[in-house]
């Protein structure tokens, strides 16, 4: 693939990328605390941003290397992502006040996590796509960009409650706080039982993934 089409495709990709269930639901945790959409962007932002450097310096080295990772360490990592997202979600239902700080750092690492549980099919992905590094840089690069760009925009989007002022914002944001509690808690013990259970994470040593 050329360089253009993998400026758009890495773009478009990590936009989509962004809006994942598991992504969005983690981060919403996070950022239905904040006041502005302006706050709420810079969270998604970082979560972005080390949701894009993980996946370079663990895919990236898979393609350079053009070896796959590891089954069962990928397993483990989307179950550690899997119990990050049940913690959110408690966490987030237990909070009681809206306007406490929130550092960058919680949604830096949480996306750090969520990239290194994705890079491996990431990195097989590039992989079948091209045999040029300079290309498939290009790409992890453009795709980290579109990621960081897409979640700041789904952030965005949680702050608009705040918009509506009085008693309202209040019922809407404890709402919101709510409903992406138990989604993150429900997308977490999703995942964790289909790498458990389905994919055998703690059974038999695994074969290897075509």
């Amino acid at each position: 693939m050329s360089v253009l089409p993998s400026l758009a495709l890495g773009l478009a990709l990590g936009v989509r990328h962004a809006a994942d269930a598991d992504h969005v639901a983690a981060v919403a945790t996070i950022v239905t605390r904040g006041r502005s959409a302006r706050g709420a962007a810079v969270l998604g932002a970082w979560w972005g941003i080390g949701h894009s450097a993980s996946v370079l310096l663990a895919g990236g080295a898979l393609v350079v290397l053009r070896l796959p990772m590891p089954v069962r360490l990928a397993l483990a990592l989307e179950f550690a992502v899997a119990l990050m997202l049940i913690a959110l979600g408690i966490r987030g239902l237990l909070a009681r006040r809206r306007d406490l700080p929130v550092s960058a750092l919680r949604p830096f690492f949480v996306g750090i996590m969520h990239g290194l549980a994705g890079s491996a099919l990431l990195a097989l992905l590039v992989i079948g796509m091209t045999d040029s590094p300079w290309v498939a840089a290009l790409y992890l690069v453009c795709f980290g960009i579109g990621t960081t760009a897409g979640m700041a925009l789904v952030s965005a989007l949680f702050a608009l409650p705040a918009r509506l002022g009085g008693t309202r914002v209040i019922s809407l944001e404890r709402a919101v706080r709510v409903v992406a509690g138990v989604a993150s808690i429900a997308i977490g013990v999703s995942i964790a039982h289909r790498v458990a259970v389905d994919d055998g994470l703690f059974a038999a040593p695994i074969a290897a993934r075509p």
